[in-house]
């Protein structure tokens, strides 16, 4: 049904544009806030809400990918499915594995992170998770975008069988 087909393609590019933005928001807040630990909880805020919608998102979209579904080819649409099941679990596994064990080692650090040493092995397992985040976050947008792509590019129904008059704009008019 191309309604929801309609649905889902704007409920991933809405999480798309905001993962976008969460990037600029991110370099901002870490630009404009002199304070590293405020715009760490700032940016952390915002992640927590961009990977709640893209988890909410992601199972709105894959439930409503098996509603009328049934004359498009099935490759596309597991493929899409697949996508946004990357897309769901990036943003689980970024919110709940990943940045449960930051703020883990964050505590852990007892001190701003600006004050620890660089080569301290809390500091060095602290930015490996913050790299972590960075390629979970990485991972979902290209499924989402791919997704995107996917769901543009459906065709519904039975093809097009005569094109030879495709540019015909007098059956388009009739009075």
């Amino acid at each position: 049904m191309k309604f929801f087909s309609d649905i889902r393609l704007l409920l991933l590019a809405i999480w798309l544009g905001a993962s976008i933005f969460f990037i600029g928001v991110a370099q901002s807040a870490f630009a404009v806030i002199a304070d590293h630990e405020t715009a760490g909880a700032v940016v952390g805020r915002n992640l927590t809400v961009l990977n709640l919608g893209g988890i909410g998102i992601a199972a709105t979209v894959l439930l409503t990918s098996f509603v009328g579904m049934n004359n498009v080819n099935k490759f596309w649409l597991w493929m899409e499915r697949l996508l946004v099941l990357t897309l769901g679990a990036a943003c689980a596994v970024g919110q709940f594995v990943i940045a449960f064990w930051m703020s883990s080692v964050r505590a852990q650090m007892g001190k701003p992170i600006d004050e620890v040493a660089a080569d301290d092995p809390l500091r060095l397992q602290f930015d490996l998770l913050h790299h972590y985040s960075e390629w979970a976050l990485i991972a979902a947008m290209i499924a989402t975008l791919l997704a995107c792509f996917i769901i543009s590019n459906r065709k519904f129904g039975p093809g097009r069988k005569d094109t030879a008059d495709i540019y015909d704009f007098s059956k388009e008019f009739k009075i």
